[in-house]
C-alpha cells in the first residue's frame, strides 16, 4: 500500500476530467487520510468540450491523452484524468481498456432496460462460464495523468488483485465491485465500506501515488 504522510503543504485543488459520481467520491476519499488538503472538482464545461479519442492500447496512454487535451481547455489549472478498468487471466486481459465499453463492443443483448454496468457484468459472467474459482482471477487497474496547459506534470498507477464471482453480491460501488472478490476481507468490492475501499483500490493507490508527487 502507497502511505504519503505530509505535515505541511499548500492546499491541491485538481479538476477532474470525470462526470462519474463514484469516481469524484473515490478520489475525494482515498486523499483524505493522504492529503486532506485536496479538493477534487469536476472539470468546469466538461459536457461542452469534445471527447479526446480514447483508442490507445494501454491505459497509461489514454489516460494522458485526456489529461493533455482537457488541460487546453483549463488554462493554469491542473487538469486530472484518469483510465481504469479490469483485467481477466482467463480471457487475456480482456476487457481492459474497453471496460467500460465491454458489452456494447461485442453487440452483447440483453434486457434494454439494464444499465451499461449490468450488462457488462452479465457479459462478463457469460464469457468465464463454467470455469472453475481457480481460472477466475483478475485485478483492477487504474492509471492517473495530470496535466497542466498541454503538458503532462504527474503520472501515478495502482491495482488490486481479486477473482470474479459467478454471481454479483453487493449493493455498493460501480462497474464490476459486484464480481470482484477480494480474497483477504472475503468480500466484493461492492460489499465494503468506502474507508475500506480508499485503503486497497486501485484507483485509491493510484491516487496516494500522484499526491506523493505533490508533497513539495
Amino acid at each position: 500500500m502507497v502511505l504519503c504522510c505530509f505535515t505541511s503543504f499548500m492546499p491541491l485543488t485538481l479538476y477532474v476530467a470525470t462526470s462519474n459520481p463514484g469516481k469524484l467520491r473515490d478520489f475525494d476519499a482515498s486523499a483524505q487520510a493522504c492529503r486532506p488538503d485536496t479538493v477534487f472538482l469536476p472539470l468546469p464545461g466538461l459536457q461542452d468540450i469534445p471527447t479526446p479519442t480514447e483508442d490507445a492500447f494501454t491505459f497509461a496512454e489514454n489516460a494522458r491523452s485526456k489529461a493533455l487535451a482537457y488541460s487546453l481547455h483549463a488554462p493554469d489549472r491542473i487538469v486530472l484524468a484518469d483510465d481504469s478498468g479490469l483485467e481477466v487471466d482467463a480471457l487475456d486481459g480482456a476487457p481492459g481498456v474497453r471496460s467500460a465499453r465491454y458489452a456494447d463492443d461485442a453487440g452483447f443483448s440483453s434486457d434494454p432496460g439494464l444499465s451499461s454496468d449490468a450488462r457488462n457484468n452479465l457479459f462478463l459472467l457469460e464469457n468465464l462460464r463454467g470455469l472453475p474459482t481457480t481460472m477466475r482471477a483478475a485485478r483492477y487497474r487504474c492509471v492517473l495523468a495530470a496535466a497542466r496547459n498541454g503538458r503532462c506534470i504527474a503520472e501515478a498507477e495502482g491495482s488490486v488483485e481479486g477473482i470474479i464471482l459467478e454471481s454479483p453480491r453487493g449493493k455498493g460501488g460501480f462497474g464490476y465491485d459486484p464480481l470482484f472478490y477480494l480474497p483477504e476481507l472475503q468480500r466484493t468490492m461492492a460489499e465494503i465500506s468506502l474507508q475500506e475501499k480508499f485503503q486497497i483500490s486501485h484507483r485509491g493507490r493510484a491516487v496516494r501515488g500522484l499526491l506523493l508527487q505533490f508533497a513539495d
